[in-house]
C-alpha cells in the first residue's frame, strides 16, 4: 500500500508538473505574441506619423507655390488669394490629382477644344447625389495660367451672364467670398463653401490677403 500511494504521489507530481510547464509555455508564447503586436503596431503608428508629415509637408510646399501667384492675379480685382489658394487645394487635393499633375488644372475647368483639352473622369454633386461623370478638362502650361483663367471667370462672368460672380467680387472677407461662390453658382458641392474655409483657417491663408 505505500508504494502504491508513492506511486500515486509521483504520478501527481509529475502531472502538475507538466501543468506547470504548458503554462509557462503558454504565458512565454503569449508574451511573444504580444510584444510582436506591440513592435508591429508602434511601426505602423510611426509609418503613419512619417506619412502624415509628408503629406503636411507637401501641402505647405504646394500653398507656398501658389500664394504668390494667386496674390499677383487676384488682388488687383479684390479677390481674396486666401479663397482662390484654399479652392485650388480642395479641388486638386494640394496639387496631387492627375488632373493637376498632367496638366496643370486646378479647378477642375472643362474645355472643349480637343487640341487643349482631356476626357477624364469625375465627381459630381448632381440631383441632390454624386455621381461619376466623364468630361473634357481644359490643359494648361503653368498653375500660373490656370489660377489666371480662374481669375478671370470672376472677373468677366460666363458666356450666358457677364455678372454671375457679383457676390464674389462684391464680398470684403473670406468667408463672405467662400459663400458667395455657392451664391453664385460656382460648385455643385453643397458643402463646398464650408470646405474651403475650414482650409483657409487650418493654414492661415488670409496671411496672403495683406
Amino acid at each position: 500500500m505505500p508504494r502504491r500511494s508513492r506511486s500515486r504521489s509521483n504520478k501527481n507530481n509529475l502531472l502538475l508538473l507538466k501543468v506547470f510547464a504548458f503554462a509557462i509555455v503558454f504565458v512565454v508564447l503569449l508574451a511573444g505574441l504580444y510584444y510582436r503586436h506591440q513592435v508591429l503596431t508602434n511601426q505602423q503608428l510611426q509609418q503613419q506619423e512619417m506619412l502624415k508629415k509628408q503629406a503636411m509637408q507637401s501641402r505647405s510646399n504646394f500653398i507656398k507655390t501658389i500664394a504668390p501667384i494667386a496674390q499677383n492675379e487676384d488682388k488687383p480685382y479684390g479677390i481674396l488669394p486666401s479663397v482662390t489658394i484654399a479652392q485650388a487645394a480642395l479641388e486638386s487635393n494640394y496639387g496631387q490629382s492627375e488632373l493637376a499633375k498632367k496638366y496643370n488644372n486646378l479647378f477642375g475647368v472643362k474645355g472643349s477644344d480637343p487640341n487643349t483639352s482631356q476626357v477624364m473622369t469625375t465627381q459630381e454633386f448632381v440631383n441632390g447625389r454624386w455621381e461619376t461623370i466623364h468630361g473634357r478638362f481644359q490643359i494648361y502650361d503653368s498653375y500660373q495660367a490656370s489660377i489666371h483663367a480662374h481669375t478671370m471667370l470672376f472677373v468677366n462672368g460666363t458666356t450666358w451672364n457677364s455678372k454671375q460672380y457679383q457676390h464674389v467680387l462684391a464680398a470684403k472677407d473670406y468667408r463672405t467670398q467662400a459663400k458667395a461662390l455657392e451664391t453664385d453658382g460656382y460648385a455643385t458641392d453643397p458643402g463646398y463653401a464650408n470646405k474651403v474655409i475650414q482650409i483657409i483657417e487650418e493654414y492661415n491663408l488670409t496671411q496672403y490677403d495683406n
